[in-house]
């Protein structure tokens, strides 16, 4: 048992991307049509990459790690939160050491099953109220 356990505690993480149209999304104020979703999980089972509705599969104990970026480089995104239970995930946001480069992590925590939705809020461009993804993707725990 404490073999499996540690096991599970090593792996990599579970990279979750988001790329944002900034340009599309500031336009219809709206991130519907403008958000592409994926992660590094798909041999393990994810599915709906490059949707809004991405299905990450994840086990319990699974470090997760989201990142953003601009489809347009000189257009600014940033993750401004991640709603989700608490009780399953706290993600947090961290900086890259010597840079300004944020990122959110978060572990899967014991008791987690089943489908698990989650939103996103972005900060984009100069708006100055974030925007939260319409639809909510999912870590299906395992």
């Amino acid at each position: 048992m404490a073999q499996a356990r540690q096991s599970t505690n090593s792996r990599p993480p579970v990279s979750i991307g988001a790329v944002i149209d900034c340009v599309g999304a500031l336009a219809t104020r709206s991130l519907s049509g403008n958000l592409y979703l994926y992660d590094t999980n798909k041999s393990e089972g994810s599915a709906g990459f490059g949707t809004e509705e991405l299905r990450t599969t994840v086990r319990v104990g699974d470090k997760i790690l989201w990142t953003v970026l601009s489809l347009e480089c000189e257009a600014y995104v940033g993750i401004d939160s991640i709603l989700i239970d608490h009780a399953l995930c706290e993600p947090e946001r961290r900086v890259y050491p010597g840079t300004d480069v944020a990122y959110w992590t978060g572990t899967l925590k014991a008791g987690a099953k089943g489908a698990i939705p989650y939103q996103m809020k972005f900060k984009v461009g100069a708006r100055t109220e974030p925007m939260t993804t319409p639809l909510s993707a999912v870590l299906v725990a395992g």
